[in-house]
């Protein structure tokens, strides 16, 4: 699969990988920002943004994505910053192919297996009859009878394109999203540690991360270091320059 993707600045080779129902759009600022010192990629993850759908989704096949579009690049051992979902998918890649990864930096997010936090989200977006609402003030109203957090429809709504008839349309593909819901709850496990640095950002306000997930992250990620950020789960919107100066600071270490 090709993945489509953004890219910023010039030098060592970083990938952005972004969280679920988010896309490449969604990191825009902190990649301008890291591109002052590295070649930043921020591929849509499959069923996301603009790149293709397909049936499979699970973190097996994102990782063999991010795998491909390093080949694709001719990208060398490259370092990796993963949000939520995105976190997971570069847990993955690492634990399976740490020839290919420097260093890891993840975004709220433990490999544990996590209870269903979207289920009403994806409700409300796949029960949304988008031709009955012309306008996106129509669509977030209709949205805020089941999702009121003013934020997380503005997150939700950079998902919305033109149709070929002039309406709206979701870039995501709903049905295997909602379908293989089960498969982005799961954890990641791996027999075979990660042996380079990795730094989890880890918000104080949002629950993602335990201090009781600490020994499981450690048995996988025995180079950890932890840095928690009194922000909520999208740390690097809510905290942007914080964000790149921490991140920057640790890969160029």
């Amino acid at each position: 699969m090709t993945l489509q993707h953004l890219s910023y600045g010039q030098g060592n080779p970083l990938l952005i990988l972004h969280g679920f129902l988010g896309s490449s759009d969604n990191w825009g600022t902190q990649a301008k920002f890291l591109a002052e010192h590295f070649h930043v990629f921020v591929p849509d993850a499959r069923n996301h943004g603009r790149s293709p759908h397909a049936d499979e989704f699970d973190y097996a096949v994102m990782a063999e994505d991010i795998r491909e579009f390093m080949r694709q690049h001719g990208l060398p051992a490259t370092s990796l910053i993963g949000h939520s979902m995105g976190g997971k998918t570069a847990m993955l890649l690492a634990l399976r192919y740490p020839e290919l990864v420097r260093k890891l930096v993840l975004v709220d997010i433990a490999p544990k297996q996590y209870p269903h936090l979207h289920d009403e989200i994806l409700e409300a977006l796949t029960s949304l009859n988008l031709s009955r609402h012309p306008s996106r003030q129509e669509i977030d109203q209709a949205l805020a009878v089941k999702i009121p957090s003013l934020t997380t429809r503005q997150f939700l709504m950079k998902n919305l394109a033109r149709d070929d008839g002039g309406g709206f349309r979701w870039k995501l593909n709903l049905p295997v999203l909602s379908r293989n819901y089960d498969r982005i709850a799961e954890g990641i496990f791996s027999e075979r540690p990660f042996g380079n640095p990795a730094l989890f950002l880890i918000s104080e306000q949002s629950g993602y991360v335990q201090d009781e997930d600490v020994p499981q992250i450690r048995e996988l990620f025995p180079h950890s270091v932890f840095v928690g950020m009194n922000v909520g789960h999208w740390i690097h919107a809510e905290a942007p320059s914080e964000f790149v100066r921490i991140v920057t600071e640790f890969l160029q270490s």
